[in-house]
């Protein structure tokens, strides 16, 4: 689940953010939890057709996590009312499960997160509803493979700069534009922890150093149209603001000594 900040928040940062390190056995169990939302992800991917309703998804992801031994660490979070986030077509992140029925054609950005052992793991991934457009098949490789960028720079050495940079860039490269108004995270005994890690660089805000140790929630939210977004009524749900589509992709990421870890794998 993405976390929020603006701009402005992000320059509240102090110039030394204490991110939390995780020992080896807190590694592990982060492993494990990271495992069962990669698996729900993929059960979720199965169930996924037209005429299934966004309700019935979150309560499937619900079974699915409380059968592996976790719970859903989205369900209350901030007052979140359901297991999941299913954010369709133009609905960027927090889009809360209901009675809509999906049709051929949409894509939905599916958002999990599993707390087990005291530790959580998050990821994302959107999934397409049927055949879907050639614009909306683009969106989705252009974003996973942002990701993909944004994951290979998290290196002890490197900087969380150096992941939001490998992020905007590819994306602004291929015609798309990157949600400034939400962020990837530190994750770890709390869904939330530092440091932010946005998918835009701001040159003149602080920045982290990595190390071995620190666990990464990295994000790409990435819109066909404008960067800009809007707050539905609910209090939840974030639309692009000129109703173009969106796409959302997340793993839960290790720095290690040999480079950076994807917790978020079945």
């Amino acid at each position: 689940m993405s976390s929020r900040q603006s701009r402005h928040a992000w320059r509240r940062f102090r110039p030394q953010v204490r991110v939390p390190i995780k020992s080896r056995e807190e590694l592990d169990i982060m492993r494990l939890a990271g495992r069962i939302v990669a698996l729900t992800l993929r059960r979720l991917s199965e169930v996924i057709r037209p005429g299934v309703t966004t309700a019935e998804l979150d309560r499937e992801a619900e079974d699915f996590i409380r059968s592996h031994s976790a719970v859903p660490s989205f369900k209350g979070l901030y007052g979140f009312p359901a297991s999941i986030c299913t954010s369709v077509n133009e609905e960027v992140v927090h889009g809360i499960p209901g009675p809509r029925r999906l049709v051929e054609g949409d894509i939905v950005s599916v958002d999990v997160g599993a707390l087990i052992g005291g530790f959580h793991g998050d990821g994302a991934a959107t999934l397409p509803v049927g055949e879907i457009s050639d614009s909306a098949r683009r969106l989705i490789q252009v974003t996973r493979e942002a990701l993909d960028r944004g994951i290979a720079k998290a290196r002890s050495g490197n900087t969380v700069k150096d992941i939001s940079g490998a992020v905007q860039s590819f994306v602004e490269a291929n015609g798309f534009s990157v949600v400034r108004a939400y962020a990837g995270h530190g994750i770890g005994r709390k869904m939330h922890e530092d440091p932010q890690v946005p998918n835009f660089v701001v040159e003149a805000d602080p920045d982290v150093t990595l190390v071995p140790g620190m666990t990464l929630a990295i994000e790409p939210m990435v819109n066909a149209g404008t960067w800009e977004v809007l707050v539905m009524p609910d209090g939840w749900t974030v639309v692009t603001a000129d109703s173009s589509l969106s796409c959302h992709f997340e793993h839960t990421v290790a720095v290690t000594q040999n480079g950076p870890e994807i917790l978020t794998l079945p």
